[in-house]
């Protein structure tokens, strides 16, 4: 396949959602069903091409491939900015996750979202999400990126309050857009610090002018942890991770969409893509950003009864794996994880929606509306009654928990890896493998927690469970599907190794140098891995059986009272149920302090400022305009003026009888005349 054609390919990925959105925006109502069909068309389209693009990819074998075409968006004299797009290895294989997931979506959403009142505008609103998140994969530019980038924080705002009637839902989708602000801002300093130095946006000319050390030292750390920041607030890294929780008020297929493969997965393929940019110390930063987001979430979802918020935080300490594995110099590692990731994840978020559904159904027949339908408390037994949407999600907990013959073990194995390699390195930064490690384990433990409680043991609510049954064909679909790409199998092809992850993934994606002078090389940093894969191999499978060891002995067997551990460590459950009250601690000491600010700044401008200044000054002004409209009306117009006008009127009447047409009256006046020259000629 040619660059041309490849070009022509992705132009069509980026904007057929968009027309998509534009057609179901308008008209969507008057189509049939509402335009989904316009929406799922247009979406297998995007897909379609995008498995042509991944097909030409593997054929070609090139791990060196890359395309870019660019056109001047702004021409302004000597200052310029172009917009273009990059197409790579790195590329392709996101525009295939973004498309496949989003097509699942599409066609999970036909039976999860039927009757939905806004239907059509939720249609509307996936075509938008995916048309900004393909925007941001192809970007050559830090400001196409940019752009992008926004665009997905406002439909991401717009899907998660999809249900804005709901006050948690509109809540939630104004603290994801609030929130990410944060981070963007950081983003956007380190933008303009990039571009003030090197006068360039592109890609390649910032690795380029890093190289020649146009940009270094303090400057460049600063530009690269401002960039950081636009991926802790999109990947929900600690401190900015407070959002991502809470959007599971949004339907459950969005959550799939945008917080299990593809708008988190935004922060982490930015942290690949500008790799290169990063200092030491600024990869330091990154490494424990992601390492203690990765077990501080791990250690929330351990206590969390809401089955997406499960999940959710299970999302956030996933992508703290991620970050960990950019920040010790296995980025490759990090960008094969998001891409396993993707599948498992999605396929749980489309299995708990699927056991959400069931819950719901059974609930409506009974009229029980105060049942929680996600609580895992309210579930068991539903093994034999969902036996699809089990026996896809137990191949997804696995995956996630790193068991072998699984997707998860290859990536978690390869950025654990890294992180072992990095601490022999560097033995004084041995905390990040033991991060990596604990929440390896705790991550198994809490997933098949989620396992245990839903599908096994006897169920609690007798009545519910009479009604529960699988889902429909469109909803269990996209479950066999990701769930089978969550085997080992398709990221090995053509080596059939289940403990290796070697296959066309490594081969396609090499790991490239740092621009920076001193950071290691990508050659240095394989070998590392290479030599740590056998010791971290045999830890990570002794983690995650320990973990799903330890969650069978509470939960099925149950020899260890999970209430029982939960009353001893009373203050420490209580932190983690809690969410170590971060919510809290938020509201009483930045979002208060701020809001009694606000309030003091409002006094004073609206109380003080405008009502005695600004009003003050308009009294003494109208004060100044009564008395000015006073002498100038009263005494120059009506006193002066008038009465000059009198005074001429009364001359005029009496010079008016002077005018008698006699001649000698004439002459007399004329010889007066004359006589009053001579004298006041005399003097």
């Amino acid at each position: 396949m040619t660059g041309d054609m490849l070009i022509n390919y992705a132009l069509g990925i980026l904007f057929l959602p968009l027309v998509s959105f534009t057609i179901l925006i308008f008209v969507g109502k008057r189509l049939p069903r509402q335009g989904d069909i316009v929406a799922i068309g247009t979406i297998v389209l995007t897909l379609i091409l995008s498995l042509a693009m991944f097909g030409s990819m593997l054929l070609s074998h090139d791990p060196l491939f890359k395309h870019e075409a660019s056109f001047t968006w702004m021409d302004l004299g000597d200052f310029k900015i172009k917009l273009g797009f990059l197409i790579d290895n790195i590329t392709i294989i996101m525009l295939l996750v973004v498309s496949l997931i989003s097509t699942m979506t599409h066609i999970f959403s036909t039976k999860y979202m039927e009757g939905d009142i806004r239907y059509s505008r939720y249609y509307a609103y996936l075509g938008l999400f995916t048309f900004s998140m393909n925007g941001i994969v192809l970007a050559n530019n830090l400001v196409s990126l940019y752009i992008f980038w926004e665009l997905v924080g406002v439909s991401s705002y717009l899907l998660i309050g999809h249900w804005f009637e709901k006050d948690s839902a509109a809540d939630a989708s104004k603290k994801a857009f609030l929130t990410n602000r944060v981070g963007d801002i950081g983003f956007f300093i380190g933008l303009m610090i990039v571009f003030t130095a090197l006068g360039t946006f592109n890609y390649a000319e910032i690795f380029e002018g890093v190289a020649k050390g146009t940009i270094s030292g303090t400057l460049l750390t600063f530009a690269g942890i401002g960039l950081f920041m636009g991926a802790v607030g999109k990947s929900s890294q600690f401190p900015l991770h407070i959002w991502l929780p809470d959007a599971m008020e949004g339907p459950t297929p969005v959550s799939a969409l945008m917080h299990a493969a593809t708008m988190v997965a935004a922060g982490v393929y930015l942290s690949v893509r500008l790799f290169p940019l990063f200092t030491p110390d600024a990869l330091l930063f990154i490494a424990y950003t992601g390492g203690f987001t990765a077990i501080f979430a791990a250690t929330i979802a351990i206590t969390q009864n809401d089955i997406k918020k499960v999940l959710a935080y299970s999302t956030v300490s996933q992508l703290g794996y991620m970050i960990l594995a950019v920040g010790t110099g296995a980025y490759v590692a990090g960008f094969f994880h998001l891409v396993t990731h993707a599948m498992f994840k999605a396929c749980l978020f489309y299995g708990s929606g699927s056991v959400i559904h069931a819950m719901h159904h059974s609930l409506h027949n009974l009229k029980d509306h105060d049942t929680d339908p996600q609580d895992m408390r309210n579930m068991g037994g539903f093994k034999s009654k969902m036996p699809i949407t089990y026996w896809t999600m137990l191949i997804a907990t696995l995956a996630i928990s790193g068991v072998p013959l699984f997707s998860g073990f290859l990536s978690k194995d390869a950025v654990l890896a890294g992180t072992l390699s990095f601490a022999s390195h560097h033995p004084q930064h041995f905390l990040l493998p033991i991060f990596g490690f604990s929440a390896a384990l705790i991550t198994a433990f809490y997933m098949f927690r989620l396992i245990f409680m839903t599908f096994h043991n006897e169920p609690k609510l007798p009545n519910v469970y009479k009604d529960i049954h699988e889902s429909p064909k469109p909803m269990v679909f996209p479950l066999i599907l990701l769930s089978s790409l969550s085997v080992f199998i398709f990221y090995t092809l053509p080596y059939f190794n289940p403990l290796s992850d070697h296959g066309w993934f490594m081969e396609l994606i090499k790991a490239k140098d740092s621009m920076v002078p001193g950071n290691p090389s990508a050659h240095y940093i394989a070998e590392g891995m290479h030599h740590s894969h056998n010791l971290t191999m045999i830890l990570s499978i002794l983690v995650a059986s320990l973990g799903i060891l330890l969650s069978w002995t509470v939960y099925i067997k149950k020899s260890v009272s999970a209430d029982d551990w939960a009353k001893r460590l009373n203050h420490y459950y209580d932190l983690s149920l809690n969410k170590y009250y971060f919510d809290e601690n938020y509201n009483k000491y930045l979002y208060q302090p701020f809001l009694r600010l606000s309030n003091r700044v409002s006094y004073i401008d609206w109380d003080l400022y405008d009502k005695y200044f600004i009003n003050g000054f308009g009294h003494i002004t109208k004060w100044l305009s009564t008395i000015s409209g006073k002498i100038d009306y009263d005494g120059l117009d009506q006193t002066i003026v008038d009465g000059l006008g009198r005074s001429m009127g009364k001359a005029g009447s009496s010079l008016k009888e002077i005018q008698t047409g006699r001649l000698q009256n004439y002459m007399l006046f004329a010889l007066f005349g004359v006589i009053i020259i001579i004298i006041f000629q005399s003097f």
